[in-house]
């Protein structure tokens, strides 16, 4: 019978899925760095799994652009190139709205509260003393949590995919960001528009989120 793991939601995990969301996490927060080779074996010691469900995340993480494997070369971490800055932004300038706008109409009394639990959590982020990486989890937690709550996983899967892939371009540019705190705080009105169960400014406010990340983005380069 195959271990299970728990997420903090109470899901059960199979082996496979928690090496993909470690391995996944570990490349978008550039604790992989960009280039870097991908040893399966060194992977599965650090995880404490068989190699078998390493084998499966990696599958699933060069199917979304996460690593790439090259003939007679190996596998390694995907570059970060901000040329695919403009070719993100454009969908998540369409998708995030309307996730925002979507979890504002579906989300349950379980999504509204783990949104309001991330609320507090955003009160004071930038006086907290927290570090880059423990907001940009933050930033992440809060994502999710919108996709989740729009109860679409077609949606929740294509946004999660590029939400991973602009926080590695995040990541890149993090010592020249000037208020990266402001820039997750600012999901604060974001989350009250979604709890508060009203589409349309929850939809607003999150093209001008996305809008405003590429526009710090650039002025970072």
């Amino acid at each position: 019978m195959q271990q299970v793991a728990t997420d903090p939601g109470g899901e059960e995990l199979s082996l496979a899925e928690r090496a993909y969301r470690a391995i996944r996490d570990r490349l978008v927060m550039l604790e992989i760095r960009p280039g870097a080779p991908i040893n399966e074996e060194q992977l599965a010691q650090s995880l404490g799994v068989g190699r078998t469900p390493v084998r499966e995340a990696l599958k699933r993480l060069q199917y979304e652009r996460m690593i790439t494997t090259y003939p007679r070369r190996g596998t390694f971490a995907t570059d970060v190139n901000i040329t695919d800055l403009a070719h993100i932004s454009e969908v998540r300038q369409e998708l995030e709205p309307l996730a925002a706008a979507q979890a504002a109409r579906r989300a349950t009394a379980a999504d509204r509260a783990t949104l309001t639990g991330l609320r507090r959590e955003l009160d004071g982020a930038g006086s907290s003393g927290r570090d880059p990486a423990e907001l940009m989890h933050l930033d992440l937690q809060v994502h999710r949590a919108v996709y989740a709550a729009t109860h679409n996983p077609y949606l929740e899967d294509t946004l999660v995919r590029h939400d991973n892939l602009a926080t590695r371009i995040w990541c890149l540019f993090v010592d020249r960001l000037s208020d990266m705190a402001g820039h997750v705080e600012e999901h604060g009105p974001l989350i009250e528009a979604i709890v508060a169960g009203d589409p349309d400014t929850a939809a607003r406010r999150a093209r001008s989120h996305v809008e405003g990340f590429e526009q710090a983005i650039r002025a970072a380069i």
